[in-house]
């Protein structure tokens, strides 16, 4: 060790982020990809935005997250830049940028990280890795359902099992503040309450307010009104304003959709559901298991949003926290197949010709190597103490140009050996 440079303040990571290596992060790509193979056979296209964006695009007005929780900084033209808090905003920027024109569907995918500068007390990530799916023109249930099934399909290719898709919609709530006649401060507080799922908080605030009866006991009950689809019976009956009765109407066609998926066991109704994001308009879901008490995905329907960017047309998206999932997964000890393991090459100086040839030969073959010359400083046992470390998945050690000692870790400390030519390898 340096001590002239050694500064272990230098190690730690800012509050809210980590590093994720070794058997983790492999395992996280594997997740990563699974989700994302899945999109792609839904017919969606990549795109990338960048990591910052003027803070316009994420402010108050959009319906994202608030201004104190964004990261900002500025640019040497003094313009303020924000790292983004969410990706859905990026893509509606990016759609109404190059995709003006276009009326009939626009489907894009994504992988990213998101920031979000939440408070220290509240132990949540800063940093979270999101994949995720956005369907542009289609303003159909039919692009609904198809939304919330290849959620299930991917959560299921993910290694998943037990979870649940709760399925609200965002005009069922504001239909019933238009019909109680709520100013939008009440409004806001009464849809923190019931996000929260605070029944006794909910009732005390709505005793206080001059609404119809009827409306009052909606409100106490919206926190409790999730699971099958006779809740939305109950409220076809109560509600009269046509916003909630055309989100009651939607859903049950929903329903009826996601029944020719035969996802249907993985679905619930949750009529209490609001979301944080002011621009959702219609569906909205979010997803849950085990093991986790933050949702793996979320999604709704932002059928304004691309207005505010200069483009008229209606869109749903999806996005899966990876870390949220990957926690759930671990906690439900739902192993993840990860096949990372290289062959390490190790040769004396004189064999480089034929380790380079050799090394070339197996990588055409789709075989991951690791080429490292031998030291006089260690011996042979030090590095099959290394390849045991690591997992390699074997250790080649060329000597002479007619043979090559195999070298096969148990993963125990041990290993078999064997000697064979070079024609045996490849």
């Amino acid at each position: 060790m340096n001590k002239k440079f050694y500064h272990p303040e230098l190690l730690r990571t800012p509050e809210g982020v980590r590093d994720i290596y070794g058997d983790e992060c492999a395992m996280k790509h594997a997740v990563q990809d699974k989700i994302m193979t899945v999109i792609k056979k839904y017919g969606f296209h990549n795109i990338e935005t960048p990591s910052f964006e003027f803070f316009d695009i994420f402010s108050k007005e959009r319906g994202t997250v608030a201004s104190n929780e964004m990261y900002k900084f500025f640019d040497r033209d003094n313009n303020t830049l924000v790292l983004r808090p969410d990706i859905t905003p990026s893509i509606a920027r990016s759609v109404a940028k190059y995709y003006e024109n276009e009326t009939f569907q626009v489907r894009l995918c994504y992988t990213g990280n998101t920031f979000i500068n939440n408070s220290s007390y509240q132990g949540k990530p800063k940093e979270i890795t999101q994949a995720g799916a956005e369907l542009i023109n289609d303003d159909t249930s039919d692009a609904d359902a198809e939304m919330i099934a290849m959620t299930a399909s991917c959560l299921l290719n993910a290694g998943l099992t037990e979870f649940k898709i709760d399925v609200g919609h965002a005009e069922f709530f504001n239909g019933l503040a238009e019909e109680a006649g709520l100013d939008p401060m009440q409004t806001a507080d009464i849809k923190k309450l019931i996000d929260s799922k605070n029944i006794f908080a909910v009732e005390q605030y709505v005793s206080d307010c001059d609404i119809p009866d009827n409306i009052r006991e909606l409100f106490v009950k919206l926190p409790e009104m999730f699971g099958n689809n006779d809740y939305i019976k109950l409220a076809e009956n109560t509600v009269k304003n046509e916003r909630s009765l055309a989100a009651l109407d939607r859903l049950k066609k929903l329903n009826s959709i996601i029944k020719s998926y035969g996802y249907e066991d993985y679905v619930n109704v949750d009529l209490g559901m609001v979301s944080r994001y002011e621009y959702y308009t219609g569906i909205v879901f979010r997803t849950y298991t085990y093991g986790t008490g933050e949702p793996v995905a979320t999604g709704g329907r932002y059928d304004r949003l691309l207005s505010q960017y200069g483009k008229e047309g209606s869109a749903i998206g999806v996005a899966f926290n990876v870390d949220q999932l990957m926690l759930a997964m671990q906690r439900q000890k739902i192993e993840v197949e990860v096949d990372d393991k290289v062959t390490l090459l190790l040769y004396l100086p004189e064999m480089r010709g034929v380790a380079t040839a050799l090394a070339a030969k197996l990588r055409d073959k789709d075989t991951p190597v690791q080429m490292m010359r031998k030291s006089s400083k260690s011996g042979l046992d030090d590095y099959i103490g290394y390849a045991a470390r690591y997992e390699v998945r074997e250790l080649l050690y060329i000597e002479n140009e007619e043979q090559i000692k195999r070298i096969i870790p148990d993963g125990n400390g041990g290993y078999k050996e064997d000697v064979c030519g070079i024609g045996e390898i490849i």
